[in-house]
C-alpha cells in the first residue's frame, strides 16, 4: 500500500516507521524542518520494547504532488482544518483518509474537506510515544489500533486499511461502532490528560496519588456517565477498573497534554476533558469535574506562547 503520513510527530513517526519497515511505500509530511531533513538524510529511527529499527522514508515539509492509497492524518487537533484542506494533491478517486486525533470532534472537520464517504476514524489506545531528537522516536508499548467508517465507507475497505497496519505489527482491527471506541478511549484520556498536565505526574503516579487519584477517577466516572446519557454503546461496566487497567499498562507514560506543557505548548485539552461538558450540554447536564480541570489547564496555558503543532 502507498501511504502518506501527514503530521509526523511522535505518534505519526511510529505509524510511518513501522508501516515502512513492513514493506509499505511510505512518505511523511511535517512542518518541523529539522525532523524532515533528518528522516530524508538518515532515515527514521524507531525504538521501543521490541528493539530498534531504522526506516528509509521519503520526507517532505509540504504536501507533494503524489497520489497515494491511504492518507493518515496524524496532526494535532488544532492543525486539522489547515491540514485537511491541503490534502488535494495526495487524493485519487480511491484514496482513503484515516484521521487519528485525541478527543472528539476532529473527524467532523476532516469530513468537510475530504468527504465523509472516504473517511475512516482511527483510535490509538494503550501506547504512547515521544520524539527523542529529529529523526528519532521512542514508543513505550504497542497496544490496540481500532478503525471505523465515519460515513458510508464500506467495512471491507476499512478492514483492508486495518490489514495494512497488522502487517506492521499493530494490534489493528476494523470495528462497526467507532463512536463507542472513541468514548472508551476518552474515558481513559480524561482521567490522565488534565491531571498529568497540571501536576507533571506520569500516568502511573496519578493512579494512586492521594490528591490527584480521586480527581482522576472522578473525571473518568463523569465521562462514563455522559457516554451512557448520550446513548453510546460503550462496553465498560466499571470506569474506575477500566481506567486503572489502562494506566497499569503504561505507568511511565506522559499524556500528550503533559508533553505539550513541558514544551510550552497549548494542549488539546479542549477536545479531551473539554469534550465532556460539551457532550453533557447536549442532554441538559453539567460535567463540573472535567469543566474545572479544563479551566485550570487553560489558565496555566494562558502564559504559553507556542500553539499546538508549532
Amino acid at each position: 500500500m502507498k501511504v502518506a503520513v501527514v503530521g509526523c510527530g511522535a505518534m505519526g513517526s511510529v505509524y510511518a516507521g513501522r508501516l515502512s519497515t513492513a514493506g509499505h511505500d511510505v512518505l511523511v509530511v511535517d512542518r518541523w524542518v529539522d525532523h524532515v531533513n533528518a528522516i530524508a538524510t538518515s532515515g527514521l529511527r524507531i525504538s521501543g520494547p521490541d528493539g530498534e529499527q531504522v526506516a528509509s522514508i521519503r520526507a517532505f515539509s509540504a504536501i507533494p504532488d503524489e497520489v497515494v492509497d491511504l492518507v493518515i492524518l496524524a496532526v494535532k487537533a488544532s492543525d486539522v482544518p489547515a491540514a485537511a484542506a491541503s490534502l488535494g494533491s495526495l487524493m485519487g478517486d480511491d484514496t482513503v483518509v484515516l484521521t487519528i486525533q485525541n478527543g472528539l470532534g476532529s473527524a467532523d472537520e476532516v469530513a468537510r474537506h475530504v468527504g465523509a464517504d472516504r473517511l475512516a476514524v482511527g483510535i490509538a489506545s494503550g501506547f504512547g510515544a515521544s520524539l527523542v531528537a529529529p529523526g528519532q522516536v521512542n514508543h513505550n508499548a504497542m497496544r490496540a489500533m481500532r478503525f471505523g467508517a465515519y460515513g458510508d465507507l464500506s467495512f471491507a475497505v476499512v478492514d483492508r486499511v486495518a490489514e495494512a497496519w497488522r502487517t506492521a505489527g499493530f494490534d489493528a482491527l476494523a470495528v462497526d461502532d467507532i463512536a463507542a471506541m472513541q468514548w472508551e478511549k476518552l474515558i481513559c484520556n480524561v482521567a490522565f490528560s488534565a491531571p498529568c498536565a497540571l501536576t507533571g505526574l506520569t500516568v502511573g503516579e496519578v493512579l494512586d496519588h492521594d490528591e490527584m487519584g480521586p480527581v482522576s477517577r472522578a473525571a473518568a466516572i463523569e465521562a462514563w456517565e455522559m457516554a451512557k446519557a448520550r446513548g453510546i454503546a460503550i462496553a465498560v461496566d466499571d470506569p474506575v477498573a477500566f481506567v486503572r487497567d489502562f494506566g497499569a499498562r503504561m505507568p511511565a507514560a506522559k499524556p500528550s497534554a503533559l508533553l505539550d506543557h513541558e514544551a510550552g505548548r497549548v494542549s488539546e485539552i479542549a477536545l479531551i476533558n473539554g469534550a465532556i461538558p460539551r457532550e453533557a450540554a447536549k442532554v441538559g447536564r453539567l460535567a463540573p469535574v472535567n469543566a474545572t480541570l479544563v479551566a485550570l489547564v487553560r489558565t496555566r496555558e494562558a502564559g504559553f506562547g507556542v500553539r499546538p503543532g508549532s
